[in-house]
């Protein structure tokens, strides 16, 4: 075991959620009237401003397989005012002249949302399974992320073939069964495709804090039914070994406090219609727009998304 650094069908927007069949793809970017969202115009113009770093200087000083993460949701002000108050060691990952990157996860999980579950409840064994693609390279990785002691994320990862990254292949389920029988003693469940997402992010890198802050904005969540799209906000990802990096006390001391979320977890409650989701209802409703239509409202007690609302 190695672990490791098409047709479209028109979409119909219902309450700001789209409804398709049998199309992943996000509509157009909602923004200014560029198409660029104000949040990607900022993350854009701060990595722009900063000196690169290479991959494999990233790779090398603040790789992080096993770290404490810390996320925040902010407001273009915020993030600029954030920017200010970095170390002036950050450097942004710079690959062939580009530092903005489109990112495409695959995520998995059993029929009935076990893994979906577990994280809901907080269980102490508990994982993600997906692929992550870097569409710019073509390059996919198959992952498995687990919650290891005193709640850091522990990562493993292996090469996946790019035109098979909306698949568990043989050789991915054989990994996945590898890592879970070594890290938590237990056989891998049946899982299917459940959940894609995908946003564009910037890298940012302290060498000398051994610190990343990974920037992602213009989230798109879908399944082969039904796509809503993020809040106009930068989700911040604060990754450093030590527990909190030089971009934590510069958030604490605006006021800005850490949010509880998961790309995963909070895409699958916007388009698994009913799922229960109290862990994550105040930040759904207050930043996605999101509210749970209950029984009688509209004949299905599903739940629903106003993907237009801007914070």
């Amino acid at each position: 075991m190695t672990s490791t650094m098409e047709h479209q069908t028109p979409l119909v927007r219902r309450s700001g959620v789209h409804e398709s069949r049998g199309s992943m793809a996000p509509p157009s970017a909602p923004g200014t009237s560029t198409g660029i969202s104000r949040s990607r115009a900022v993350v854009t113009g701060a990595a722009t401003a900063l000196e690169p770093i290479s991959l494999a200087h990233v790779t090398r000083v603040a790789g992080l397989q096993t770290r404490t993460d810390n996320k925040y949701l902010l407001t273009p002000e915020q993030f600029a005012e954030l920017m200010d108050n970095i170390p002036t060691s950050t450097r942004v990952l710079d690959i062939d002249d580009r530092r903005v990157f489109s990112y495409e996860s695959m995520y998995f999980d059993t029929e009935d949302l076990a893994l979906f579950r577990a994280h809901r409840q907080r269980r102490r064994r508990r994982f993600k399974v997906r692929t992550r693609s870097y569409v710019d390279t073509g390059g996919t990785t198959f992952e498995v992320k687990l919650k290891g002691y005193r709640e850091q994320t522990v990562k493993h990862r292996t090469p996946h073939d790019f035109e098979r990254r909306r698949e568990l292949t043989g050789s991915a389920r054989s990994f996945l069964h590898n890592v879970l029988r070594d890290e938590y003693g237990v056989n891998a469940p049946a899982l299917e495709p459940s959940l894609m997402t995908t946003y564009r992010r910037s890298t940012l890198v302290d060498s000398q804090n051994a610190a990343r802050l990974t920037c992602d904005v213009d989230l798109w969540c879908a399944n082969d039914h039904t796509g809503a799209a993020g809040p106009d906000l930068v989700l911040v990802e604060s990754k450093s070994a030590g527990g909190r990096a030089p971009a934590d006390n510069a958030l604490k001391a605006m006021g800005i406090r850490p949010v509880s979320l998961s790309k995963y977890c909070i895409g699958t409650a916007l388009v698994h219609p009913g799922v229960p989701a109290n862990k994550w209802n105040r930040l759904l409703r207050h930043h996605f727009g999101w509210q749970r239509s209950w029984p009688g409202d509209d004949g299905t007690g599903s739940t629903v998304c106003n993907s237009s609302r801007r914070t």
